[in-house]
């Protein structure tokens, strides 16, 4: 099967986890990252049938009025945060969706609520989306979100 073309996107985007409930949101798509990072907090560790699960609120101000989220869990990492602090994550799986393409993608859950994006898109992510970034330009791929002012296009 032939892979599909490369698609540029721009450095800010709009993504949806439909896995999570959680559509038509903000993203930064950081190639410094290796892998995508989405915010959470009050995570909490179940057993559903015998396998580790994680629950969590996605209540970044950009994803407010979400509702508690539950994935299970693909393993733990530890993974170095922006202030440069190795921090163990855990690190579950869910489709994203940019543009008119989608993929399957490792997401790690950490504590994003100082951060103007609630998730960071990796380069793992872009790999499996087949998409590359044109850094000066902003929401090639997708709408850019309603009720932006102009302060938060900077």
């Amino acid at each position: 099967m032939k892979k599909p073309k490369k698609l540029v996107i721009g450095w800010r985007e709009t993504v949806s986890l439909p896995d999570l409930d959680l559509t038509g949101f903000q993203a930064k798509i950081d190639t410094g990252a290796r892998t995508t990072a989405l915010h959470a907090t009050n995570i909490r560790k179940l057993e559903i049938n015998g396998r580790l699960w994680v629950e969590f609120l996605p209540d970044h101000q950009v994803l407010e009025g979400s509702d508690l989220c539950a994935a299970p869990v693909l393993h733990k990492r530890c993974i170095t945060n922006t202030s440069g602090t190795p921090e163990e994550r855990f690190i579950i799986t869910s489709h994203i969706h940019l543009g008119a393409r989608q993929a399957r993608i490792e997401i790690s859950l950490t504590d994003r609520t100082d951060m103007i994006f609630p998730i960071i898109v990796g380069r793992t992510g872009l790999r499996q989306l087949r998409m590359i970034v044109d850094p000066v330009r902003s929401w090639l791929q997708s709408e850019k979100p309603h009720g932006l002012s102009e302060r938060d296009l900077k």
